[in-house]
């Protein structure tokens, strides 16, 4: 085999090995950012915002809430706001509603 078609070989294959570890790169850190997402969402599952204490489900109108034992606060699952406040007739809660639904994308 000639030289040229030695380096072309040995370049070839650098190529591919380059490739293969950045794949490789690529999919260790696609599994670190998941197992860091899984274990940050273990760790506030269930947490309060606001102090970190635990919320208990409650019943509130006939709609289950989220009330935090430690500071009071209360946590609305998406819908739960619309189901609270009945009709709006001003517009008022559907403007808050789509305001803060807005701020999670």
């Amino acid at each position: 085999m000639s030289e040229k078609g030695r380096d072309a070989e040995a370049e070839y294959f650098a190529r591919i090995d380059r490739e293969n570890k950045e794949k490789l790169a690529q999919q260790v850190a696609s599994e670190r950012d998941q197992a860091e997402a899984e274990r940050l969402r273990a760790l506030h599952a269930q947490r309060c915002g606001k102090c970190g204490g635990q919320l208990a489900p409650q019943l509130f109108r006939g709609v289950e809430i989220d009330v935090c034992a430690g500071c009071g606060a209360v946590l609305l699952d998406p819908g739960e706001l619309q189901q609270l406040a009945g009709q709006d007739h001003t517009g008022v809660v559907s403007s808050l509603a789509a305001f803060f639904g807005g701020l999670r994308r």
